[in-house]
C-alpha cells in the first residue's frame, strides 16, 4: 500500500518510500517508423494519463461500439447479450461557459456557435438564467437572507428547466450534430451561497451535485475575468446586471471556478498571451475543438498544451479545495497497432461515471475519440480486456492553483507491473510553455511531459511486454492528517 507520513501541527515525521523505478525489458523498438510508435510521443501508443477528446464521428454507444468491434477483430454475438440498441442518433455536445464578470462569455458564446454552425453542425445558445431574472428587477442588496435563499433556489430550477428544453430538442434532432452552448451552469449558483444552504437547496430542488457535474455537461470551460490580467479591458458597461468592480470580479472568478472542481473535462481560459481580446476567443474555440475532437491545423494557432510532471511529495494539508476520485484504466484488444482502445471508470461517494476512448494515429496527428457508456457497456467492454496489460488503479485529486485547472494522480495497489512503488504525477494544460508557477505545496521531481515511459500505456504492461525503463527518484512522500 502507498505510505504516508502523517504530519502534526508543524512538525511532521517522514518516512522515505522508494519512487516508482521501471523494469527495463530488451527488444525496445528504435526510433522511427509505425515500429516506433511505442517511443514516438507524437504516435498512437503514447497515451497520457486521462487525456482524450470527444469526437463529432460517433454518435451512440452503440455505434461507437460496433467501431471498437471492428478494431478488435470481435463481432456483437461474441459479447454478452442485451436488450435491442436504437438506431444510431447524431451526436449531442453540451458545453457550459463560466467565469467572472467580463470574462468574455457572451461573446464566446456567439463566436462559438458561428464557427460550428459553419461546420455544419445545429447549434443552440442557452441564456444565462441569472441576468434573465435580475433583468426584470431583482436587485440583491434589497432581498432578506431569506429571500436570497429562495431566490437562488428558484434560479436553479429555473436554469435547469430552460436548459432542459434545449437539451430536449437537441435530442431530437437525427440529421446532423448538436452543440448546446449554456451560459453558466448548473452548478454555479453553488458560488453564491454556503455549503450547507446549498446541500438544503440540493435536496429541496430533487436533485444532486454528483449528477449536476458529473453527467450533466461534455465540458466546462472558465473564462476568467477581464479584471484578472486584462484589467484595461474590463467593463461594466456590456451588462446592465453587472455591479462589481475589479477587487469584487477576481472574487468572483475564484468563487465560480471552485464550484466545477471534479468534473472531468475543465479547460481555464485565461488573459495570458493574449494581445486581443481575439486572441482568447480563438483560445477558446481551440480547447472546445480539441475536445470534442476537431483538427483545426494552424487556423486557431492559440493551442493548450498538456504538461506532466513527476511530484516527490505533497502535503495534504496545505491543498486548497480538492475534489477526490477513484479511477480504474483497462486497455482493450485490438488487431490494429496504430489503434489504442481504453475503457474508464471514475467513481466518487458511491456515484460511477464511464467512459471509453479510441486513440489513433492519422495523417501525422493523433486522433483520439472519447464517449459516455453505461455501465453494463462498461461490463461488455471488460470481456474485451488486454489480458496482456493490467489494470490502472489510480487516486485522483482535482484542483485550482491560480488561473490553472490540475489533476494529481496518485497510482494505488495494486500498482502498475511495470512500477516498483507509488506514482505521482501533476498534470495541466497551460498555453505558456515558460510558465513554471506550479503549487508550493507539491515537490517535483521534473517535469516528463512527452516522456512516454511514464504513459499508463507503458506502466500498464506486464513484465512479459517489452517496455521503456523507468528513470525515477529515490523516495516519494506523502503527508497527511489521516
Amino acid at each position: 500500500m502507498l505510505s504516508v507520513l502523517k504530519k502534526r501541527g508543524k512538525e511532521s515525521s517522514t518516512v522515505p518510500i522508494a519512487l516508482p523505478t521501471m523494469t527495463l525489458h530488451s527488444q525496445v523498438p528504435e526510433p522511427g517508423g509505425l515500429a516506433a510508435c511505442r517511443t514516438n510521443q507524437e504516435a498512437i501508443h503514447c497515451c497520457t494519463p486521462d487525456d482524450g477528446y470527444c469526437s463529432p464521428v460517433y454518435k451512440t454507444s452503440e455505434e461507437f461500439g460496433h467501431l471498437l468491434l471492428a478494431m478488435t477483430g470481435n463481432t456483437m454475438e461474441t459479447l454478452p447479450k442485451s436488450e435491442p440498441q436504437s438506431p444510431a442518433a447524431k451526436r449531442v455536445y453540451k458545453l457550459v461557459l463560466t467565469g467572472g464578470p467580463c470574462g468574455g462569455k457572451t461573446t464566446g458564446q456567439e463566436r462559438l456557435a458561428t464557427f460550428f454552425e459553419n461546420l455544419g453542425w445545429k447549434v443552440f445558445t442557452v441564456p444565462e438564467t441569472a441576468t434573465v431574472l435580475l433583468g426584470g428587477g431583482v436587485k440583491f442588496q434589497e432581498l432578506t437572507p431569506q429571500q436570497t435563499y429562495e431566490f437562488q433556489k428558484d434560479l436553479l430550477k429555473t436554469l435547469i428547466r430552460i436548459e432542459d428544453v434545449f437539451f430536449n430538442q437537441a435530442a431530437l434532432i437525427n440529421d446532423r450534430n448538436v452543440l448546446v452552448i449554456c451560459d453558466r451552469g448548473a452548478m454555479d449558483p453553488s458560488a453564491y451561497i454556503d455549503d450547507k444552504g446549498w446541500n438544503q437547496m440540493l435536496s429541496e430542488c430533487n436533485v444532486d451535485q454528483f449528477s449536476l457535474r458529473e453527467d450533466r455537461y461534455n465540458q466546462i470551460c472558465h473564462l476568467v475575468t477581464a479584471a484578472d490580467g486584462a484589467e484595461n479591458f474590463y467593463t461594466l458597461s456590456n451588462n446592465n446586471t453587472r455591479k462589481e468592480g475589479i477587487d469584487a470580479a477576481k472574487k468572483q472568478d475564484d468563487l465560480t471556478r471552485q464550484v466545477w472542481i471534479g468534473h472531468p473535462y475543465v479547460d481555464i481560459i485565461d488573459n495570458s498571451n493574449c494581445k486581443s481580446f481575439d486572441d482568447k476567443i480563438l483560445k477558446l474555440i481551440e480547447v472546445v475543438c480539441s475536445r470534442i475532437g476537431i483538427p483545426t491545423g494552424d487556423r486557431l494557432h492559440k493551442n493548450s498544451k498538456k504538461r506532466k510532471w513527476l511530484v516527490r511529495s505533497l502535503d495534504l494539508l496545505d491543498f486548497p479545495k480538492t475534489e477526490e476520485f477513484k479511477v480504474t484504466h483497462d486497455y482493450l484488444l485490438s488487431d490494429d497497432p496504430a489503434i489504442q482502445i481504453r475503457i474508464r471508470s471514475r467513481m466518487q461517494n458511491n456515484r460511477t461515471t464511464y467512459t471509453i476512448t479510441s486513440r489513433h494515429f492519422l495523417n501525422g496527428e493523433t486522433v483520439e475519440t472519447r464517449m459516455k457508456i453505461s455501465e453494463r457497456e462498461y461490463q461488455r467492454y471488460l470481456t474485451m480486456k488486454d489480458r496482456s496489460r493490467a489494470t490502472i488503479h489510480k487516486q485522483r485529486r482535482c484542483f485550482t492553483y491560480g488561473n490553472r485547472y490540475f489533476n494529481l494522480d496518485v497510482y494505488v495497489e495494486p500498482l502498475p507491473p511495470a512500477a516498483h512503488g507509488p506514482v505521482i504525477i501533476l498534470e495541466t494544460y497551460t498555453t505558456n510553455e515558460g510558465d513554471s508557477t506550479l503549487p508550493p505545496f507539491l515537490e517535483i521531481s521534473k517535469e516528463i511531459t512527452g516522456n512516454p515511459q511514464y504513459s499508463m500505456y507503458e506502466l500498464s504492461k506486464r513484465p512479459s511486454v517489452p517496455s521503456a525503463s523507468f528513470q525515477g527518484d529515490s523516495e516519494s512522500r506523502i503527508f497527511s492528517d489521516d
